[in-house]
């Protein structure tokens, strides 16, 4: 048998560390555009009386990347302060919580969202009372309802809680953001924010009725 040439070789080993040169570059492009791709995020909302509040216990959470402070559920389209203040559109305030279920699971947001509302007052929040001002979970999927219908029925089958709970599973509508001062407002306000919460005995009534410091 004839042996190829030199030049032959020499040709051929160029061929391959092309070849491999243009795998391994391809290969470090993929892992590189994997690891520049947005993340995948989801979104969930929940009405627990005033908003200003539920959106700073949600900004607490790890995973959580986003709250808005909003109103859903009411018969107008894009609703003011004033128009749901007056607790005749059907809307309740609300938060929109934009999160990395990498980090953190829709099961462990409403959980979460639960031990820091009073699940059993039909009527609102602690101070404030109204419509606008109950509590409610607004679900996208037949896989988020059966998780919110889920927490509520262990709840109530625990026995931690002495009267029914009240929140209602909704399906999801649109979702209105509030006007931007509400927005961040436990931010942007801090002593109004923390004399208004502490005066309205939110975290004194969370504590009594789940038996433990919720960690505001």
């Amino acid at each position: 048998m004839r042996m190829p040439s030199a030049p032959t070789f020499t040709i051929a080993a160029g061929l391959a560390a092309m070849a491999l040169a243009f795998f391994s570059n391809a290969g470090a492009q993929d892992q590189t555009l994997a690891e520049t791709a947005p993340k995948r995020l989801s979104s969930a909302i929940f009405a627990g009386g005033c908003f200003w509040c539920v959106e700073s216990d949600f900004d607490k959470v790890d995973g959580v990347i986003e709250t808005v402070s909003g109103y859903t559920g009411g018969e107008i389209a894009n609703p003011t302060y004033k128009q749901v203040s007056k607790e005749n559109t059907g809307h309740y305030e609300a938060v929109k919580v934009t999160y990395d279920p990498d980090l953190v699971s829709y099961d462990t947001l409403v959980e979460y969202f639960f031990r820091h509302v009073d699940p059993t007052d039909p009527y609102g929040q602690f101070c404030d009372k109204g419509d606008s001002y109950r509590t409610a979970i607004f679900v996208n999927t037949d896989d988020e309802r059966a998780v919110a219908e889920a927490e509520i029925a262990e709840i109530e089958t625990s026995g931690v809680l002495k009267d029914p709970v009240v929140t209602r599973v909704i399906q999801a509508e649109t979702f209105w953001p509030a006007e931007d001062y509400h927005q961040n407002y436990y931010k942007k306000n801090p002593l109004k924010y923390r004399y208004y919460r502490a005066s309205c005995g939110r975290d004194g009534r969370v504590e009594d009725l789940w038996d433990e410091s919720v960690g505001h």
